[in-house]
Protein backbone atom coordinates (compact mmCIF):
# COMPACT_ATOMS: atom_id res chain seq x y z
CA UNK A 1 0.00 0.00 0.00
CA UNK A 2 1.31 3.40 -0.92
CA UNK A 3 0.94 6.48 1.28
CA UNK A 4 -1.58 7.86 -1.24
CA UNK A 5 -3.64 4.66 -1.11
CA UNK A 6 -3.62 4.83 2.68
CA UNK A 7 -4.85 8.42 2.61
CA UNK A 8 -7.51 7.60 -0.01
CA UNK A 9 -8.80 4.69 2.09
CA UNK A 10 -9.10 6.92 5.15
CA UNK A 11 -10.91 9.54 3.06
CA UNK A 12 -13.33 6.90 1.76
CA UNK A 13 -14.10 5.93 5.36
CA UNK A 14 -14.46 9.56 6.38
CA UNK A 15 -11.65 9.08 8.90
CA UNK A 16 -8.68 11.16 9.94
CA UNK A 17 -5.33 9.62 10.79
CA UNK A 18 -6.17 10.12 14.47
CA UNK A 19 -9.35 8.05 14.05
CA UNK A 20 -7.32 5.21 12.57
CA UNK A 21 -4.84 5.45 15.46
CA UNK A 22 -7.58 5.19 18.06
CA UNK A 23 -9.24 2.22 16.36
CA UNK A 24 -5.96 0.38 15.67
CA UNK A 25 -4.36 1.31 19.02
CA UNK A 26 -1.39 3.00 17.38
CA UNK A 27 0.79 5.88 18.45
CA UNK A 28 -0.65 9.09 17.01
CA UNK A 29 2.50 9.73 14.95
CA UNK A 30 2.64 6.34 13.24
CA UNK A 31 0.40 7.13 10.22
CA UNK A 32 2.27 10.40 9.66
CA UNK A 33 5.51 8.43 9.39
CA UNK A 34 3.84 6.15 6.83
CA UNK A 35 2.43 9.01 4.78
CA UNK A 36 5.74 10.89 4.82
CA UNK A 37 7.64 7.76 3.74
CA UNK A 38 9.71 7.58 6.94
CA UNK A 39 8.55 4.03 7.72
CA UNK A 40 6.85 1.46 5.49
CA UNK A 41 3.17 0.70 5.89
CA UNK A 42 2.83 -2.75 7.49
CA UNK A 43 1.14 -5.51 5.52
CA UNK A 44 -1.82 -5.74 7.90
CA UNK A 45 -2.88 -2.14 7.23
CA UNK A 46 -4.25 -2.59 3.67
CA UNK A 47 -6.06 -5.75 4.77
CA UNK A 48 -7.57 -3.96 7.75
CA UNK A 49 -8.65 -0.99 5.66
CA UNK A 50 -10.10 -3.27 2.96
CA UNK A 51 -12.19 -4.99 5.64
CA UNK A 52 -13.41 -1.65 6.98
CA UNK A 53 -14.30 -0.48 3.47
CA UNK A 54 -16.20 -3.74 2.84
CA UNK A 55 -18.11 -3.27 6.09
CA UNK A 56 -18.95 0.29 5.11
CA UNK A 57 -20.19 -0.89 1.70
CA UNK A 58 -22.35 -3.61 3.29
CA UNK A 59 -23.71 -1.18 5.86
CA UNK A 60 -24.70 1.23 3.11
CA UNK A 61 -26.21 -1.52 0.95
CA UNK A 62 -28.28 -3.21 3.65
CA UNK A 63 -28.76 -0.94 6.65
CA UNK A 64 -29.02 2.61 5.38
CA UNK A 65 -32.64 3.31 4.39
CA UNK A 66 -33.07 4.23 0.73
CA UNK A 67 -33.57 7.89 -0.03
CA UNK A 68 -36.96 8.90 -1.31
CA UNK A 69 -37.25 10.40 -4.77
CA UNK A 70 -39.07 13.66 -5.47
CA UNK A 71 -42.43 11.81 -5.37
CA UNK A 72 -41.68 10.32 -1.94
CA UNK A 73 -40.96 6.81 -3.23
CA UNK A 74 -37.93 4.76 -2.15
CA UNK A 75 -35.42 3.21 -4.49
Amino acid sequence: MTPDEFTQALDALGWKQSDFCRKADLDKNTPSRWVNGKTPIPGWVPKHLALLLDLQRLHTAYLVPPKADKDGHGE
